[in-house]
């Protein structure tokens, strides 16, 4: 269904483009599955748009946000040619690499790093205070100035699963791969796959530049 709530065939998808929100050398594209945003249901007006996009995030070439009007940018940075998916929130000073796949569902949130080439599934989370708390010990509302944002890094071509938590302060490896579900509460080894709740490494992954079994054989 539309976001109007009509019910809408979808015909084979027909992507056209749209300028920027934000000031940058490239385009963005949406896909709608449809060959006009209004036949789609979707607004076309940049206002709009902009409250889900803020013009402070700085977009590379040939960004795919598939519906721009279902996801929230604010004060981050997206590499060229990486796909955005619905329903996906990236915080301010949160950075994701050059041909990055963002699933649907995902929350990236202030202080991640993503290198390039990275694979994020659906409903992965981020995560960045180590204590959480709503108030201070006076029970006066928490501010930003209350707290400071922990640091995260996936390296590059790192896959994450779907519904994967992602705790703070750790570094997922290089070529690294978090299975599903899981709960990543120490740094992942380059070319390792972690598995569970806590995450703990399987195995080395099949393509892993020292052949295979050798990440494993040395635990």
């Amino acid at each position: 269904m539309g976001i109007d709530g009509r019910d809408r065939w979808r015909p084979v998808r027909t992507d056209y483009t749209m300028r920027p929100l934000a000031a940058s050398a490239g385009e963005v594209h949406y896909h709608y599955g449809c060959r006009t945003p209004e036949a789609a249901g979707f607004t076309t007006d940049m206002e709009e748009l902009r409250r889900m996009i803020a013009p402070d995030v700085s977009l590379g070439e040939n960004v795919t946000i598939h519906q721009p009007d279902l996801v929230n940018l604010y004060g981050c940075q997206i590499g060229r040619d990486t796909k955005i998916g619905t329903f996906v929130e990236i915080q301010c000073d949160a950075t994701v690499g050059c041909r990055c796949k963002i699933s649907s569902h995902t929350f990236i949130c202030s202080g991640v790093e993503i290198a390039d080439e990275v694979f994020v599934g659906h409903g992965v989370m981020f995560i960045n205070d180590t204590y959480p708390r709503a108030t201070n010990t006076d029970g006066t509302p928490q501010t930003s100035t209350d707290w400071t944002a922990v640091r995260t890094v996936v390296k590059s071509r790192a896959s994450i699963g779907s519904n994967a938590t992602i705790l703070c302060g750790v570094t997922i490896g290089e070529g690294a791969i978090v299975g599903a579900g899981a709960v990543v509460t120490h740094d992942v080894p380059d070319h390792a796959i972690v598995a569970g709740v806590p995450a703990r490494v399987v195995r080395d992954v099949p393509d892993a530049p020292h052949g295979p079994g050798a990440l494993s054989e040395s635990r």
